[in-house]
């Protein structure tokens, strides 16, 4: 699990730069009306560190609850398409540090406790600190990849 952490950090100093250094045209560029453009997908990634930050603090001290989201609502109501990309990008990455010391700060016994999914089965606190974090990469290689950047997944 500390790599997953140490990576989270690593990913909250270099992408940053990395997403400002896209031109607001190619953030906001939808070439699909059904895939999410480059705004929309680092808005996934904002509504994935939400409901994660719940599942990290609520799986804590909760039995097993459970904790999931749809996310193409998500994405559609918080509008994300018509938010300049440096608040998306200042959110995203204050809201990722944050998220490190809620993390650093879970005592090592609670990364055993379970949070359950929308298909019934229960992940561990440390298997979905990780899984967050491989998600988080897969998402930021969507945005910053030289490619259209459409994606939904």
């Amino acid at each position: 699990m500390q790599n997953s952490i140490d990576q989270l950090e690593e990913l909250t100093k270099i992408i940053p730069d990395k997403l400002n250094a896209i031109s607001e045209l190619n953030f906001s560029y939808k070439s699909n009306p059904e895939k999410w453009n480059k705004k929309e997908i680092l808005g996934h990634l904002i509504d994935s560190t939400t409901n994660n930050h719940q599942i990290f603090i609520r799986t804590q001290f909760e039995e097993s609850p459970k904790i999931w989201y749809d996310q193409d609502n998500w994405v559609e109501r918080n509008n994300y398409q018509n938010i300049h990309k440096e608040c998306l990008i200042d959110f995203w990455t204050i809201y990722n540090r944050h998220l490190i010391k809620v993390v650093k700060n879970i005592r090592p016994e609670k990364l055993f406790n379970t949070c359950e999914m929308k298909d019934g089965t229960k992940q561990t606190i440390e298997f979905l600190i990780c899984d967050y974090v491989k998600h988080l990469e897969y998402h930021l290689s969507q945005i910053i990849t030289p490619t259209d950047g459409n994606s939904k997944s």
